[in-house]
């Protein structure tokens, strides 16, 4: 498998991708939420907004938390739009939110051209309580379609998704699950490409090249860029080590 990571910010490289080139875009966008206020949504960093206060680690922000609800909605519009393009017929795109950006997400998948066909539940088990009220132990990825589904493939993928943040080796503020990000890669096709536009610390890339499908990353940070470098060159060079052995 192959991968490319480009270092620059999103909108400005999915402009120069061709048309019809990836089979599938699962992507985790900044939030730009965790506040009730503009001024909540827009006055914080993203450590302050996602990470309590007496967390033990020190993971570097990340860019891109400073939109309000409507230049979001707008910026990921424009965003999706352009994804639809590069996209083949039939590819999926897999977009994560929080329960706060969850209804705009799916105007935006909308507006730019996917058919909006579902918001899968994941639920974390070891998440942030909330005194007085539920619970907050759930994200929501909402997804769709160009076109239709491809209903010659025999596939068949869950509808919901159970598993905690990782914690050991953790390296970005909102990591996702790799076990995850396996499972939602299969809905590219075999040998096909996922392109994820925010590529953190690459663990869509990760899971792309683990299963079997080549991988277009976007990353603006270049902290996190270098994390998502070395997690993809870690990751082609894996099995050589496995296959490799004790030395004699």
């Amino acid at each position: 498998m192959t991968y490319t990571l480009h270092r620059g910010d999103a909108l400005t490289v999915l402009k120069t991708l061709p048309d019809s080139c990836v089979h599938a875009v699962i992507t985790d966008p900044p939030y730009n939420s965790g506040g009730r206020t503009s001024s909540d949504r827009t006055g914080r960093t993203a450590r302050a907004k996602y990470v309590t206060s007496n967390s033990a680690h020190d993971l570097q922000n990340f860019p891109g938390e400073n939109r309000d609800q409507r230049s979001y909605r707008s910026w990921l519009t424009e965003l999706l739009t352009e994804a639809y393009r590069a996209a083949v017929e039939h590819a999926v795109a897999a977009v994560f939110s929080d329960w706060r950006q969850e209804p705009t997400t799916s105007d935006a998948l909308q507006m730019a051209g996917w058919t909006w066909s579902g918001t899968i539940p994941w639920i974390k088990p070891a998440s942030r309580p909330r005194k007085g009220g539920f619970k907050q132990a759930s994200e929501f990825i909402t997804w769709g379609v160009k076109g239709t589904l491809d209903h010659s493939r025999d596939l068949y993928l869950p509808g919901y998704f159970v598993a905690s943040q990782p914690r050991k080796d953790r390296v970005h503020i909102t990591q996702k699950p790799v076990e995850i990000m396996q499972q939602l890669v299969r809905i590219c096709p075999e040998d096909g490409t996922v392109l994820d536009p925010f590529t953190g610390s690459g663990s869509t890339g990760v899971a792309a090249l683990r299963e079997g499908r080549h991988f277009v990353g976007i990353e603006l940070s270049d902290h996190y860029a270098a994390v998502a470098e070395r997690r993809l060159q870690a990751e082609l060079t894996r099995d050589d080590f496995i296959l490799a052995g004790p030395e004699a």
